[in-house]
């Protein structure tokens, strides 16, 4: 409830902002630097670099994306939260470093109310995938063998969307899978694709090519929707467990004391350099569906999953390993 009333605390603050707030601010005035706090190469990763070109090139300043993974994201978010309130640092990244960890570690080495949304700018689901010597071809075959097989399936890191997949997983089935975590979203298929573990929830670029090639068994992705990567793997919800459903944001954080107004004119930045047809390409690409949520409705959002995966933490005893 702590985390829930700091997302709502910043989104009144930012609906009741004083006009002079409301002035336009310059932007930037110096080179900006994205933190990136997962492993280059990864979705966030790659959708901050695509941002950052367009705007580079728009207003013709230096924007950086300097990648500062550990610790499933606080390190990063820690980095970002401490410095100048400007708008030349801003956090890119996904919602878990502000929904699960909360939950998960006990110092995050920066607080909630240190960071607040400038926008989320897309969602995605995951993929579920299995390497094919389990013999799986169906989501309800692995819910049915999990009764009484153990199967362990990879992450992208303690307290990471994969992570969560697993307790997910548990809490709706009653069965639970083994957790294996590993540094980051590509060494998480590489061990599904080896067979080092059964199969990883994680996110679909990075399985896909190997579904394609035969290599990972599809079961299913997490979103409400069917993947536009590939629409021929059913939804969760489609095949009657949409208590499994799970959604990844995509989002830019900046530190606390950053003006409003000066918040809104990133805002419309980065959400005008995500209409870019080549921006909006790579994010097809990236199976990501476009947000654009901002303000209160960005605080909102973050609140509601900071609720609900508090509740499943607390329920089913999610650690951090």
């Amino acid at each position: 409830m702590t985390a829930r009333r700091a997302f709502l605390g910043l989104a009144l603050a930012a609906a009741f902002a004083t006009p002079a707030l409301q002035a336009q601010t310059a932007w930037p005035t110096q080179t900006v630097r994205f933190v990136n706090n997962f492993p280059a190469g990864g979705p966030s990763d790659i959708l901050a670099r695509s941002v950052s070109q367009v705007l580079q090139e728009q207003f013709k300043q230096s924007f950086v994306v300097d990648n500062k993974p550990g610790a499933a994201g606080n390190i990063g978010a820690a980095d970002a939260a401490k410095a100048a309130p400007d708008g030349n640092t801003l956090l890119f990244g996904i919602d878990t470093t502000f929904t699960i960890n909360p939950h998960l570690y006990p110092n995050q080495g920066f607080k909630l109310t240190d960071l607040k949304p400038v926008i989320i700018m897309a969602s995605s689901g995951l993929l579920i995938g299995v390497h094919p010597s389990t013999g799986l071809k169906t989501l309800p075959q692995l819910v049915e063998q999990s009764k009484s097989k153990n199967f362990n399936f990879s992450s992208a890191g303690s307290g990471s969307p994969g992570h969560l997949a697993v307790e997910v997983f548990a809490e709706a089935t009653k069965h639970k899978l083994g957790h294996i975590p590993y540094r980051g979203n590509t060494p998480a298929v590489t061990a599904v694709l080896s067979g080092e573990v059964d199969g990883g929830t994680l996110a679909t670029p990075g399985m896909l090519p190997h579904v394609k090639a035969g290599k990972i068994t599809a079961l299913a992705v997490t979103s409400r929707q069917r993947s536009t990567l590939a629409p021929e793997i059913p939804t969760v919800g489609e095949l009657g467990l949409k208590s499994l459903e799970q959604e990844v944001l995509y989002l830019v954080m900046a530190p606390a004391a950053t003006p409003d107004a000066l918040v809104q004119q990133i805002a419309k930045a980065i959400g005008d350099a995500l209409q870019r047809p080549d921006v909006k390409a790579r994010m097809n690409n990236l199976d990501l569906f476009p947000e654009g949520l901002t303000g209160a409705a960005a605080s909102k959002r973050l609140a509601d999953m900071n609720a609900r995966y508090g509740a499943l933490v607390k329920a089913t005893g999610m650690k951090v390993e």
